[in-house]
C-alpha cells in the first residue's frame, strides 16, 4: 500500500493488492489521485501446496452463500481431517484509511461506523478517543456513562448473535431460534435507547450528540429480562449432549499460537491471554465500574462460547452500574477546531482491541490507520482447524466471530 518491503519476511506474497494491481502503484501515498482506476495487469496469486498420496484440495469461495462478504479458503484434506488451510481476503477492500484524507473531520466518525457494521459504536468511540486526546478534551462525565452503556449494548447482542450462529451451524434450530429472539430484542432495547439499532449516530468528538431514552427503569426491567431469558438458554445448550459433543475440544487454538499471532478479544481470551482494555487501558467510564475478565484456558469452541455467555452477564452488571452512578449535567464539549497532533485511540470491541492512530494538519485528517480486531484474529483460524474435519470448519468459524469488513477496510 506504501511501496515498504520488509527485508527477511518469510512469506513475500502481496496480502491487499491483489497480482493484476501494477506494480509501483501505492495506494496510501500522499500522490495517488483516489478517483484513479489503475489498469489491470496479467498476475497469479501462487497458493501454499501440500504434497503426498491421498492429499487433496477443497476450494472454498471468495463467493458464498447469503449475504457474507467474499473470502477465499483453500483446504488440504487426507479424507476429512484438515492438515492445511489457506486464507485469501481483500476481495472487497474499501480504501478506508484513504477515504478518511478525504472527507470532513465531521463527517469522519459517521465514516468510522460503518467499517463494521456490527462494531459501529466501538469504531466511533476509538475515534472520538483519538480526535479528543489531540484536542486536550475530556468529555463530560455523563457522556462517559452514556458511552460504556453503548458499548456494553453492542457487546451483548454481538456475543448473542454469535451464540446464535454456533447452534445454527450445529443444526440445533431451537437454540439458534431462541437466541435470535433475544438478539431481537436487545436491538429493539438499542432503538429505544437511541433511535438505531445498531446504535449508530451516537457519537461525536467531544462526547455524545444526543441523551439516551427511555427511562433508567425501564431499560433496567429490560436487561433483567434478557439476563434472565439468556441464563435459562445458556442453561439448556449446555444440557443439550448433541450440541456439546460438537463444541467440546473442537478447534482448539493453543495458547502459544494464540500468544504468537497476538490474537484480540473473546477469542484470545478463551486461549488463556488476560487481557481486556476496559480494565487494562480504561477508558470512558470503566475505571469507576466493578467487573470481571472472563478467561479460559481451554481455547476451543466451547471455551469461546462460555466466555461470551458470561461477558453478556458482565455487560448487564456494566449497564446497570453506568444507569445506577449515571451524573447529571451536559453530554458533550462543543469543539471548534482541532490542532495539529497525532494520538492514539483503544477500545475493547466486541471482537477485540480496536485502534486508531490518527494525525491532523490543517484542522483535516492527514493520516488514519485503523486496526480492526479481525485483522489480528483472521490467521488464527489456519491453526484452529487442523486435526479438525471439514464439517466442524462452520462452527470453528463462527466461533471466533470474524468480520471481512472489518479486515478489508
Amino acid at each position: 500500500m506504501f511501496g515498504l518491503i520488509p527485508q527477511g519476511h518469510p512469506d513475500p506474497r502481496r496480502l491487499m493488492n491483489f497480482e493484476d494491481w501494477p506494480a509501483g502503484v501505492h495506494p496510501l501515498r500522499k500522490d495517488f489521485d483516489i478517483k484513479t482506476k489503475p489498469p489491470r495487469v496479467d498476475g497469479e496469486y501462487i497458493y501454499r501446496r501440500v504434497e503426498g498420496e491421498g492429499v487433496y484440495e477443497i476450494p472454498v469461495g471468495p463467493v458464498h452463500a447469503g449475504v457474507i462478504e467474499p473470502g477465499h479458503f483453500r483446504f488440504s484434506v487426507a479424507g476429512e481431517p484438515i492438515i492445511n488451510l489457506e486464507i485469501r481476503h481483500f476481495y472487497t477492500h474499501k480504501g478506508v484509511e484513504k477515504l478518511f484524507e478525504n472527507i470532513s473531520i465531521d463527517k469522519a466518525v459517521f465514516l468510522a461506523e460503518r467499517i463494521s457494521g456490527d462494531n459501529s459504536v466501538a469504531h466511533a468511540v476509538t475515534f472520538c478517543q483519538a480526535m479528543e486526546k489531540i484536542a486536550g478534551l475530556d468529555i463530560p462525565p455523563r457522556a462517559k456513562h452514556i458511552r460504556t452503556i453503548l458499548l456494553e449494548l453492542e457487546r451483548i447482542y454481538n456475543h448473542i448473535a454469535d451464540i446464535a450462529g454456533i447452534a445454527t451451524d450445529v443444526a440445533f434450530s431451537f437454540g439458534a431460534a431462541h437466541a435470535n429472539k433475544l438478539k431481537e430484542d436487545v436491538l429493539q432495547l438499542n432503538e429505544r435507547v437511541t433511535g438505531s439499532r445498531l446504535l449508530r449516530g451516537m457519537n461525536t468528538i467531544g462526547g455524545v450528540r444526543r441523551d439516551i431514552g427511555g427511562s433508567k427503569d425501564e431499560i433496567l426491567l429490560s436487561l433483567s429480562i434478557i439476563q434472565r431469558d439468556f441464563r435459562k438458554l445458556m442453561e439448556h445448550l449446555s444440557s443439550t449432549p448433541s450440541l456439546m459433543d460438537r463444541i467440546e475440544t473442537t478447534g482448539r487454538l493453543y495458547n502459544d499460537i494464540a500468544k504468537g499471532l497476538h490474537v484480540v478479544g473473546p477469542v484470545g481470551r478463551a486461549s488463556g491471554i488476560d487481557r481486556d482494555m476496559r480494565r487494562d487501558h480504561p477508558y470512558a467510564a470503566y475505571s469507576e465500574f466493578n467487573f470481571k475478565v472472563i478467561v479460559s484456558k481451554a481455547g476451543d469452541v466451547h471455551a469461546r462460547t462460555i466466555v461470551r455467555a458470561d461477558e453478556v452477564c458482565e455487560s448487564v452488571g456494566l449497564i446497570e452500574q453506568a444507569l445506577w452512578s449515571l451524573p447529571e449535567g451536559d453530554i458533550r464539549v462543543k469543539v471548534d477546531k482541532i490542532p495539529d497532533g497525532y494520538a492514539l485511540g483503544i477500545c475493547e470491541a466486541p471482537r477485540g482491541e480496536t485502534i486508531y492512530w490518527i494525525r491532523t494538519s490543517g484542522n483535516k485528517i492527514e493520516r488514519c490507520k485503523v486496526r480492526d480486531p479481525s485483522f489480528c484474529n483472521w490467521l488464527s483460524i489456519e491453526y484452529a482447524v487442523l486435526d479438525n474435519i471439514v464439517p466442524d470448519f462452520p462452527i470453528i468459524n463462527k466461533s471466533l466471530s470474524l468480520s471481512y469488513s472489518g479486515n478489508d477496510m
